[in-house]
């Protein structure tokens, strides 16, 4: 299978999704209690104003509510033991990408964050995987650049597809390591405004046929490339988009959208695709700039 970096629609040339071989659902997802939650530094906008201002007894209530919606969405939730000392570790998305090759063997790339602070989560993560069969895969050494597991590459959902994001917390140059990783190919978008840091903050695929989004995140020619692929393409209003994090949803089996609550047009397109909807209050999340996808990392 080609695992090609495709970079703008020209690159499209001859692909099509229906080539990109079905790959299975996940298994479940992995989350992190937020023991050791709070905001010490601000690392995106979002923390602007929150350092010392995490409710730990109100975050610790959400948090349980959202491994309550997975459970009850039958994609049965994983723990990794917290490691004091690490206050972002609770969001899960950012320190590895899971996935499998064609060959059906189960693979976890760990990430290499930007923030200093957060480097030691990766040690935590890739000795969970290692006790449970998945073949670890790291960035070839010596290099500098920077990636941030699944907050910056999403699966399509059904098929043998990444999206990539980078402009931020990503350098566009691992993304050939990614594809080697997983033998898959993957489409890249470039991330233009800071509040959208991470791809999974303004793109969450819905089904096979459709993204939410929020377009002003996106350089054009990577706007291009969403509405070449996808046929259905929503867009989250400002207020959901940044107050909400609407974007940063997540799809359980195909058929729960499990969002932040208050998300009233976002959750109104889900339901009009056919989902489930699912909303949790994540507040407490927000004030570090994550959400529901933040909080997992999926399995298989």
């Amino acid at each position: 299978m080609s695992v090609k970096v495709y970079v703008n629609v020209h690159d499209l040339k001859g692909f099509s999704i229906k080539n990109c071989p079905v790959m299975e659902e996940p298994s479940g997802v992995l989350m992190c209690a937020p023991d050791h939650y709070q905001v010490l530094t601000v690392k995106n906008p979002y923390m602007r104003g929150h350092i010392g201002g995490v409710d730990l007894p109100k975050a610790r209530r959400q948090w349980a509510e959202v491994k309550e919606a997975f459970d009850s969405a039958g994609c049965p939730v994983s723990l990794i033991a917290p490691t004091p000392g690490l206050e972002d570790m609770v969001f899960c998305a950012n320190q590895s990408l899971a996935g499998t090759r064609p060959d059906g063997q189960k693979v976890a790339l760990i990430a290499a964050m930007r923030h200093v602070s957060r480097r030691r989560e990766v040690e935590a993560f890739e000795a969970w995987y290692a006790e449970r069969g998945y073949r670890v895969v790291k960035l070839k050494p010596g290099g500098h650049a920077t990636f941030e597991g699944s907050g910056d590459t999403v699966w399509h959902p059904g098929r043998r597809l990444l999206w990539g994001g980078y402009g931020f917390r990503t350098d566009a140059e691992v993304f050939t390591q990614v594809a080697e990783a997983f033998k898959t190919p993957v489409i890249l978008l470039k991330l233009v405004n800071a509040r959208f840091y991470h791809l999974d903050t303004c793109f969450c695929p819905l089904t096979p046929e459709s993204v939410l989004i929020y377009p002003a995140a996106f350089e054009a020619a990577s706007l291009e490339l969403i509405l070449k692929i996808f046929p259905i393409v929503v867009t989250a209003n400002e207020t959901d988009a940044v107050a909400r994090m609407a974007c940063n949803a997540s799809v359980a089996r195909s058929r729960t959208a499990i969002v932040q609550k208050g998300s009233l047009s976002v959750a109104n397109h889900m339901h009009a695709l056919g989902l489930g909807v699912c909303e949790v209050d994540t507040s407490e999340f927000i004030k570090s700039g994550g959400s529901v996808y933040c909080l997992k990392q999926l399995l298989w």
